[in-house]
């Protein structure tokens, strides 16, 4: 049953990890689908959303990293709060978007949701949860 649960916390922070490599290769890669979406008052649209995308790319990667997950975490946190205003942005222009006005509200909450997610894998670890020796290589 431990190992059980091991398993599915690791899954869990694959999961979140590749939400967010994910997500960070679309603002890359669709770099003017993100544009549209940034608040007016903001400058710099196009620089943002890469930095954006690359510190997505980043910080999904390095949550699966054993020694640099907490940090990454943190990272995760402050991300998705910096791009809050992007998402109010998006539903209070929803009519520039062929995306139905719901599902965008519904992104609002949901930010909280991740925001909740990723402090999960700030917290330091527990006694007795496997951790991975320091002199192990993984290549």
């Amino acid at each position: 049953m431990r190992k059980l649960g091991l398993a599915a916390t690791w899954l869990g922070k694959v999961v979140f990890a590749a939400l967010f490599i994910s997500s960070g290769i679309g603002h890359l890669v669709s770099t003017e689908t993100f544009v549209k979406i940034m608040p007016p008052y903001l400058p710099f649209h196009w620089t943002l959303v890469i930095v954006s995308g690359l510190c997505e790319v980043v910080l999904g990667v390095l949550l699966l990293i054993p020694k640099t997950s907490r940090i990454a975490a943190w990272g995760l946190v402050a991300l998705l709060i910096a791009v809050f205003p992007a998402n109010l942005s998006m539903y209070q222009h929803r009519g520039k978007f062929n995306v139905p006005e719901l599902v965008l509200l519904l992104r609002l909450p949901l930010q909280a949701v991740l925001i909740l997610w990723a402090y999960v894998y700030t917290r330091p670890k527990t006694r007795g949860e496997v951790k991975i020796p320091s002199d192990i290589r993984i290549s």
